[in-house]
């Protein structure tokens, strides 16, 4: 094999794994020969020798294998002039040994692979839409997601939800699933991260099964993908994930995705998967409000009090704890779970003292300090105006009704003052700013549009 035929097996390598993985562990290797069947390569250290063939050295014997060479095993050699960093010095001996591994056996088909068996991360069951508390944030998703698992003729293709962590994709994911399964234990419903379509395509290329792969995976009913952004910049798991998406919707089969974000908004994901993408409905769960965040902790106590049925919560800590911890819901309850633990071991009731003892490093964590230049700055770019036109003097309506939200929301968001508010305006009287709250606070009940903006506003803030 020649050098410039390994440059072009490392340009696919670099498709197949991703710009950091190649980056790290394949563009250190250098090519030295191939005899006897074994591919041999020098690596800049021992450790890393260790690392590729136990990562990626299956991958790159298919790929010598398809490219028309006989190799049956690599052995990587650490080379003798390789810089030695302080903190791992190489020995003679380490300089001198071999790590090689052998061509992997035949393996059975995936086709002889029962389907269940392709889903490592089992249906949690507490994720049930009985389970799902529904607030404005996550209506539409929730709706969307019942629509779904109702079975039914394929209204829209693929349903995408979208949403920061722990807003509750996953729990709809599950909840479909659970619901589908129930209605119709005959479908074949396959959930799975995106992380593990990666992992069964790589090793469907590597023992040489790639139409059992595509076999198994087009002839499902339902496509379940959790986290879609994982497959970004990894070009080849994309071409196949976009090959077996256009089957499925040819069939009229089901796909539903989750994402951390839009998919027009996924870094390195290629356009033609994110037109494919957007072609049905996508879903946005918002940051959670303080009324959802309420009605989970509420739901999440009456499930409690069934394993600790003498425990007592006393008023205002379920509303302190909405109130304090906005980010996360995978926090919230993880802190509500963690206060009954504890006054079940303690044999306390759980008052504000306790919640404070108990949560203190939480509640530090949650507590986000929103900066009036911070409040400023996003308003100027949710009203598409100029920073200085916010703080500036000029009272056309276009400026002044967001210099009105921006300082509403500094006084909702953050401890300042009025008249320190108006010091960050450019200098205005603090009865300018008491002007301008009271009437966006008159505004919020009478045009929908300007509520709308301010939740909006405040929303993004705090997310």
């Amino acid at each position: 094999m020649t050098q410039e035929k390994w440059g072009q097996l490392r340009e696919r390598l670099l498709k197949t794994v991703g710009k950091n993985n190649y980056t790290t562990w394949i563009e250190p290797l250098k090519f030295q020969e191939l005899e006897d069947g074994v591919a041999v390569f020098s690596v800049p250290t021992n450790f890393m020798g260790n690392y590729v063939s136990q990562n990626f050295a299956d991958l790159i014997l298919y790929e010598l294998n398809t490219s028309g060479e006989d190799v049956r095993r690599l052995a990587f050699r650490v080379a003798a002039n390789s810089p030695v960093r302080p903190t791992m010095i190489a020995t003679e001996e380490e300089a001198e040994q071999e790590v090689s591994i052998a061509a992997p056996a035949a393996s059975p088909a995936l086709s002889n692979t029962p389907l269940d068996a392709l889903q490592t991360a089992p249906l949690d069951k507490r994720f049930t839409f009985e389970r799902f508390v529904v607030g404005k944030p996550n209506e539409l998703a929730h709706a969307a997601a019942r629509r779904v698992s109702e079975g039914g003729p394929v209204t829209f293709n693929p349903l995408v939800l979208y949403g920061g962590v722990g807003l509750g994709k996953t729990h709809l994911m599950h909840a479909i699933a659970w619901e589908l399964r129930e209605r119709q234990p005959d479908l074949n419903v396959l959930y799975l991260s995106a992380e593990q379509f990666m992992y069964r395509f790589v090793q469907a290329l590597r023992e040489r099964r790639m139409m059992d792969f595509k076999h198994l995976f087009r002839s499902v009913d339902v496509l379940m993908v959790d986290d879609v952004q994982f497959i970004a910049g990894k070009d080849s798991t994309q071409e196949e994930f976009f090959h077996t998406f256009n089957a499925l919707v040819d069939q009229n089969k089901q796909i539903i995705i989750s994402a951390d974000r839009a998919p027009g908004e996924i870094k390195d994901l290629e356009d033609r998967v994110k037109s494919r993408l957007q072609c049905g409905l996508v879903v946005d769960l918002h940051p959670t409000d303080y009324e959802l965040r309420l009605g989970i902790l509420q739901n999440k106590v009456q499930q409690h009090s069934a394993t600790y049925p003498d425990l007592k919560i006393r008023d205002g800590v379920l509303e302190f704890l909405a109130h304090r911890i906005s980010t996360n819901v995978r926090v919230l309850e993880g802190a509500l779970t963690r206060l009954f633990a504890f006054a079940s071991l303690v044999g306390r009731e759980i008052d504000m003292e306790l919640t404070q003892d108990c949560l203190a490093d939480v509640l530090r964590a949650s507590e986000r300090k929103i900066t009036v230049e911070e409040i400023q700055r996003k308003v100027s770019e949710y009203y598409n105006i100029r920073l200085s036109d916010i703080i500036g003097p000029k009272r056309v309506r276009s400026y002044a009704r967001p210099r009105q939200i921006a300082m509403y929301l500094c006084k909702q968001l953050t401890s300042r003052s009025l008249p320190e508010i108006g010091r960050r305006f450019g200098g205005r009287d603090h009865t300018t700013v008491m002007h301008g709250v009271r009437r966006i606070e008159e505004l919020k009940l009478t045009d929908g549009q300007i509520a709308e903006d301010v939740e909006m506003l405040r929303r993004a803030l705090e997310a």
